[in-house]
């Protein structure tokens, strides 16, 4: 039993603060990585999760990107953090939550993609001008800040 499933064990479906992390992965086409979750149903993110005791923000994002993957990346370039009462769930079971999730992006993950079917439908790499449309909300606003701020540097220097 992992943390989180401890901590519902004692509070139940009470509001919590959890910390969690994505990371964007840039592949050598510029496409970037998504994957089409299970939970909500054929919605498109970022792949990341929530951080377990002792964990960095960093340690987070490259153990759920392998985890969910089996990539693996060096340098994370940070995006930006994530809070406030707009990044506030409240699960199909009842369970309720405020994350805050850091945001990272990277370039060049090494490794072969293998999809896990826990979380996952599938990843695919898509170019920015052809996103999926159904994408969560709060990674939507992720994608689209990294879009302007830094994805339009990065092709500019390239």
């Amino acid at each position: 039993m992992g943390y989180i499933e401890e901590l519902r064990k004692l509070v139940g479906h009470r509001p919590l603060i959890f910390v969690g992390s994505v990371v964007i992965v840039i592949d050598e086409e510029g496409r970037l990585l998504l994957q089409q979750r299970k939970f909500p149903e054929g919605a498109w993110g970022i792949p990341g999760g929530l951080m377990e005791l002792g964990e960095s923000t960093e340690d987070v994002a490259r153990r759920e990107l392998f985890e969910e993957t089996r990539l693996q990346v060096d340098e994370l370039k940070l995006i930006n953090v994530y809070s406030g009462p707009e990044h506030f769930i409240r699960a199909a079971n009842g369970d309720e939550f405020y994350v805050v999730t850091t945001a990272y992006y990277a370039e060049n993950a090494i490794g072969d993609l293998v999809v896990d079917q826990v979380e996952s439908i599938t990843f695919n790499y898509f170019h920015p001008h052809e996103l999926p449309h159904t994408i969560v909300t709060s990674h939507k606003d992720i994608l689209d800040e990294f879009l302007s701020k830094h994805y339009s540097f990065m092709t500019a220097v390239n």
